[in-house]
């Protein structure tokens, strides 16, 4: 013991140990005490606790390669300084903003109001002392020596100074020594990268939480990862110019298509209600499982003469699943070919989207209610960037008990406790809400539902069915207390499904529940699947059941077009699906295309008829090859425009492009109950037409957790900002 003592006072490696363990421990306190994580199962707990060794070893291990003595210590004690201060400042930044600190925020640091500021040092806490434990014991002993060294300057005594036990170690490296401490630190990490990858596969190329990256590659990767990610966004977009503007332009007013006069304006005024249904294919439409329905309420809902829905309408998402659901219905614009737009580019990029339309043309109040955490896929920032007033996420709901699930609370509980937040409002209004049940794993209790088993070996198909059953109950709650608010009368709720929720490698599982050939599966197969449900509903509205082809990109000139906002002088890359003029070629993000008549993919044609393979005549052959052209300019115009951010190279007349930095989500709250005060009588709220009365009573639900606790549904947090953390999931698979 004395010798290994001795050797880590007296050579640079055991200098470098030291610091390596300091760093080690202070990440580690952050990890368990700052920052929220949501680390489930030994397998997370084992490689948060070893990420931090590998990137900081590498970097310690720089001095290695200095010849001179004095110099070496010097980058060791830099590259720590360096390492402690990126700590210290995502512990404050994430203390008042719940993220991670990105190296465009870094370099803005003078532009924003918030988060990393001389504001972050007020919220220094007593416990913050553990990161600065070193520097007080060296400044101490400086000080208490300095004080002693001022007598034995007076005393003509040599002066000392303290060395803390170790000896600068003035001997040269050994030949490769240096470059093996490297390896074996570059080995450590990129164990845990394979390691992570298995437990957490596409981590870098989807990017749907900043906080999945720190969990499973640590804080230092994630800063290198998120500076390389910024630095080809800024490559690409420096070569831009308007130029790139009028070419997307000049595409988007050419595919324009005109309104029906028939529907154009029949919602102006209205309220629009967004409901997100997380993982909803069309199958479970009209669906039996042992006889029982799995989606009751929305097969009736359907059927109605006011409500108006496609059953040819399909997910168009690529890598940004959820997100890029959320993008295209916002914008009409793609998400990209790798990765989730909102993650990559949705805190800098210029948007023209829903939110800010309505605000401008006629004044919409806009919202998003979402139970779960706002920085997972970027939300919280990406919404800013789309002109979104109010954003009212998992802080802001009853997150105790069994209220959660992986990715949010319960439907049932969000869609009823937002209902006191929704009658504050002031109309018309834009909101959207966004369900998490029936997501990846599906599973759900039985004390939630007693939807009978499929009775397969795949209990995340079996789940499936019973998540999406608990959503249409929630949904059912939903509109009853709709109309019996009043709501229903002025408002146009729009429904869709943003992705697929059984992957096609359960395809023989699944197979005979939807009446599809297990056995026999192709390609076409995955594709029919690809439909998720639109449905639009309004009293008064023209109904009926469309078979036109459409998809997710189509959803926004569509909805513009009812609300009587004409969509022409937008860039949007969708079109409207009630105009003679629409486009029913469907795009998907990989290239495939789907037509009334035929599904492409790759080199393989399939009958939509029949689900066989053909073989197509010349002509045919000639119109497929000019669609398959189309399908490519139309996904390489939306990333040329995205990826450039050429949005900020055009303004539509009338239109005043967003600035993010004015929205507060930490006080959405507040706003809103300030708003209806400053308007007093002139309020437009559900709660003001009600007398200031609160309509949550006329919320009915069979949820177990509110039948407990009414209070769930009408109590505010105990501040107008929000107090508690949401949590996000520890694993993602078709989100």
């Amino acid at each position: 013991m004395k010798e290994f003592i001795h050797r880590v006072r007296t050579t640079r490696l055991g200098f470098l140990a030291v610091l390596l363990l300091l760093l080690w421990a202070k990440t580690l306190f952050a990890y368990f005490y700052d920052f929220s994580l949501g680390l489930d199962g030994g397998l997370q707990w084992f490689i948060a606790i070893i990420n931090p060794l590998g990137t900081s070893a590498f970097l310690l291990s720089l001095a290695l390669y200095v010849r001179k003595p004095g110099r070496a210590y010097f980058v060791g004690l830099l590259v720590y300084v360096l390492l402690g201060v990126l700590l210290l400042s995502n512990v404050l930044y994430y203390r008042e903003l719940s993220d991670f600190l990105t190296v465009t925020t870094i370099f803005n640091v003078g532009k924003i109001s918030t988060g990393l500021g001389a504001s972050s040092f007020n919220t220094l806490m007593w416990h913050d002392l553990a990161y600065f434990f070193d520097w007080i014991i060296i400044v101490a002993a400086y000080l208490g020596y300095g004080v002693v060294n001022i007598w034995r300057f007076l005393n003509k005594q040599p002066l000392r100074w303290p060395h803390f036990g170790f000896v600068i170690d003035r001997r040269p490296p050994s030949y490769h020594f240096p470059q093996a401490v490297s390896v074996v630190a570059a080995t450590t990490f990129a164990a845990t990268i394979a390691v992570s990858e298995f437990k957490q596969p596409q981590l870098l190329t989807r990017t749907f939480d900043r906080t999945y990256i720190v969990k499973y590659l640590g804080l230092t990767p994630f800063t290198v990862y998120d500076g390389v990610k910024a630095a080809q966004t800024n490559t690409v977009r420096s070569s831009a110019d308007s130029s790139d503007a009028a070419k997307v332009r000049a595409y988007t007013q050419a595919h324009y298509a005109a309104p029906n006069p028939e529907y154009f304006g029949e919602a102006k005024g209205k309220n629009v209600i967004i409901i997100h249904l997380e993982s909803f294919q069309q199958f479970l439409i009209g669906l039996k499982i042992k006889g029982k329905e799995v989606t009751p309420f929305l097969n009736s809902l359907i059927k109605q003469d006011d409500t108006l829905s496609y059953d040819n309408f399909f997910h168009e998402v690529g890598q940004g699943r959820t997100s890029d659901a959320e993008n295209m219905l916002e914008t009409s614009t793609f998400g990209l070919a790798t990765g989730s737009l909102f993650s990559s580019l949705g805190t800098d990029n210029t948007f023209q989207a829903a939110p800010a339309i309505l605000n401008q043309t006629d004044h919409y109040t806009t919202a998003v209610f979402h139970g779960g955490s706002g920085g997972f896929w970027n939300r919280e920032q990406t919404y800013k960037s789309m002109g979104y007033q109010y954003f009212f996420d998992g802080n802001y709901y009853d997150q105790d008990g069994a209220a959660q699930t992986q990715y949010g609370i319960k439907d049932k509980l969000m869609f009823a406790e937002s209902a006191k937040y929704l009658e504050r409002l002031q109309q018309p209004f834009y909101a959207k809400v966004i369900t998490t049940t029936n997501h990846y794993p599906y599973y759900i209790s039985a004390t939630d539902s007693d939807f009978p088993d499929a009775g397969t070996k795949d209990p995340y198909v079996n789940g499936y069915f019973k998540t999406a059953h608990y959503l249409d109950q929630s949904l059912k709650e939903f509109f009853a207390y709709l109309k019996a608010s009043g709501l229903e009368q002025h408002s146009l709720v729009v429904l869709y499904g943003d992705h697929y929720g059984i992957s096609n490698d359960r395809a023989s599982t699944l197979g005979p529940l939807v009446g599809l050939d297990s056995d026999n599966w192709t390609d076409y197969d995955n594709a029919k699947l690809q439909r998720v449900p639109l449905i639009l509903h309004m009293p008064g509205l023209k109904g009926g059941i469309r078979h036109t082809y459409g998809g997710e990109i189509d959803v926004l000139p569509t909805l513009l077009h009812l609300l009587g906002v004409n969509t022409e002088k937008y860039m949007q890359f969708g079109t409207d699906l009630l105009s003679a003029q629409h486009n029913q070629v469907v795009a998907f993000r990989n290239h495939n295309f789907v037509t009334p008549k035929y599904t492409v993919v790759g080199d393989s044609i399939y009958s939509n008829a029949t689900g066989e393979l053909v073989t197509v005549p010349a002509a045919t052959q000639q119109k497929l090859k000019q669609d398959q052209a189309a399908v490519d300019e139309k996904l390489d115009m939306s990333d040329l425009l995205n990826e450039k951010n050429l949005l900020r190279f055009y303004v539509p007349d009338g239109f005043t492009p967003i600035d993010p930095r004015q929205y507060d989500y930490t006080k959405s709250l507040r706003s809103v109950l300030t708003v209806a005060k400053d308007l007093g009588k002139a309020s437009t709220s559900l709660y003001s037409e009600h007398g200031n009365h609160s309509t949550t009573g006329l919320y009915r639900t069979d949820a177990p957790e509110v039948q407990t606790d009414t209070s769930v549904i009408t109590k505010f947090p105990s501040t107008t900002t929000p107090t508690k953390k949401a949590t996000t999931s520890s694993s993602i698979s078709t989100n």
